[in-house]
C-alpha cells in the first residue's frame, strides 16, 4: 500500500482516499498500483457493498497524473517505464468503469486529467461548488487520455472538442451539462452523503441515496455558449476552427462560418470566442491536431476500452516527442509559460500526422 493512499471498510462501504494533499493528490505510478490492488481486493469481498472514492484536503480530488514524474520519463528516455505507467492507469480506469459494485466518486475541488480517469467513469459522480473539472493536456503539448476522449466525444454538440482543444475548466454546472458528473452536492453536505451511504436505512441504490442530496447549481456558461461553439468547432481542421472563431468574434458571417447563433453581436460571446482563438494560437500545433482527431474518432468507437487503446497509441508517441517535454518544462518545471513548439505553426504539422499517430500500435494493446 502506498503512503499516499488510505483505504478502510466499515458498514459495508469501502472508502479509498487519495492522500497526497500537498500535491493536490496527483497520481504517481506507486499510487496507481496501490489503487489497483485495493479495487481488486474489494471486488469479491462480501464486506464491501459499495466503494467511495475521494481525495484528502479541501483543494482538490486529484490534479491529474504526476507531471514531474512524466517529465522524468520523457527526459531520461524511460519510455518503457512510461508505457507501463499508462497501461496500469488505463486498466485501473477501465476496472472502475466496469466494477461489479457501485463506485461513488466525490470530485470536490480540482479534478483534472488522471483524476477524471478515476472519477469520470465511476457509477455516481458528485461535484460541489468547489469543483474545477478539466482535461488540460493541450497546455503541456499532450492530448486527453485516461478515457477523457471518450467522455469528451459524448458531450453535447461540439462542446467536447472545445473543452479538449482549449483545455477549458468546467464548474459544477458545466460538468453536469457536459456529462462529466451526475449530481451537485454542496461541499458542506458531503459528510451527510457519506453517512447516508453507510446507514442505507431506506431501500435504494447509492445513486438514489446521492440524489436525496442533489441540488441545482447555477446556469452553465458552457451550455449558454453551445450555439456558437457548435458553429465554430465543427470546422474540419484546427486552423479553420480558429478562422471561424475570428469571424464570429468580429461580428461577421460568411459562407465558411456555418450557421452562427441568433445573437452574433453579443459582446460577451464575441470576447469569449476571440479569447478562445488567441489561446489556440499559443498551444502546441501538434497536440491540437492529434486531439481534434482523437475526440472525433472517439465518437465512432464502440466502448471505453477502445478509446483507451486509441489514447495509448497517442500517448506512447507523445512521450518521445519534443512538445511534451517542452510543454511540461514551460508550465511546470521552469514556469516561464513560454513554450517553444516544434513545429511552431499549424501549417507546419505534416498532413495526415494525427491519423498515423492514432493508427500505429507500436507497443501492443492495453487490454489483452
Amino acid at each position: 500500500m502506498s503512503d499516499h493512499i488510505s483505504a478502510s471498510v466499515a458498514d459495508g462501504v469501502g472508502h479509498v482516499t487519495l492522500d497526497r494533499p500537498q500535491a493536490l493528490n496527483a497520481l504517481s505510478y506507486e499510487m496507481i498500483r496501490a489503487l489497483a490492488e485495493v479495487f481488486e481486493a474489494w471486488r469479491h469481498d462480501s464486506e464491501v457493498a459499495l466503494v467511495v472514492l475521494d481525495g484528502a484536503g479541501e483543494r482538490g480530488f486529484c490534479a491529474g497524473g504526476d507531471v514531474r514524474e512524466l517529465h522524468r520519463y520523457a527526459t531520461n528516455d524511460d519510455h518503457a517505464e512510461a508505457r507501463d505507467f499508462f497501461r496500469a492507469e488505463y486498466r485501473l480506469d477501465a476496472a472502475i468503469a466496469r466494477y461489479p459494485k457501485p463506485v461513488v466518486a466525490i470530485m470536490d475541488g480540482i479534478t483534472m486529467g488522471g483524476g477524471i480517469g478515476l472519477a469520470g467513469h465511476a457509477s455516481v459522480r458528485i461535484v460541489t461548488e468547489r469543483s474545477r473539472i478539466a482535461m488540460p493536456e493541450t497546455r503541456i503539448g499532450f492530448t486527453p487520455d485516461v478515457g477523457g476522449s471518450w467522455l469528451l466525444a459524448k458531450a453535447p454538440g461540439e462542446l467536447g472538442v472545445h473543452l479538449a482543444l482549449n483545455s477549458r475548466t468546467m464548474d459544477a454546472a458545466d460538468a453536469l451539462h457536459a456529462g462529466f458528473a451526475d449530481a451537485f452536492v454542496p461541499s458542506e453536505r458531503i459528510p451527510h452523503v457519506l453517512q447516508a451511504l453507510a446507514e442505507r436505512a431506506d431501500p435504494g441504490s447509492p445513486a438514489e441515496i446521492v440524489m436525496l442530496f442533489d441540488e441545482t447549481p447555477g446556469p452553465s456558461a458552457l451550455a449558454l455558449a453551445r450555439d456558437w461553439v457548435d458553429a465554430c468547432y465543427s470546422a474540419p481542421t484546427v486552423a479553420e476552427i480558429i478562422a471561424r472563431l475570428r469571424t464570429f468574434a468580429d461580428g461577421r458571417q460568411d459562407a465558411s462560418s456555418s450557421a452562427f447563433p441568433s445573437h452574433p453581436l453579443d459582446p460577451g460571446a464575441r470576447a469569449y470566442a476571440a479569447a478562445a482563438a488567441d489561446e489556440l494560437e499559443t498551444l502546441s500545433p501538434t497536440a491540437l491536431a492529434v486531439t481534434l482527431e482523437s475526440v472525433r474518432r472517439a465518437r465512432t468507437l464502440p466502448n471505453l476500452e477502445a478509446a483507451l487503446e486509441q489514447e495509448f497509441r497517442a500517448v506512447t508517441w507523445f512521450i518521445e516527442q519534443h512538445d511534451l517535454r517542452e510543454g511540461i518544462r514551460a508550465q511546470v518545471i521552469d514556469k516561464d509559460r513560454s513554450p517553444r513548439w516544434n513545429p511552431p505553426e499549424l501549417a507546419d504539422v505534416p498532413p495526415g500526422l494525427a491519423a498515423r499517430v492514432l493508427d500505429e500500435a507500436r507497443f501492443g494493446p492495453v487490454f489483452e
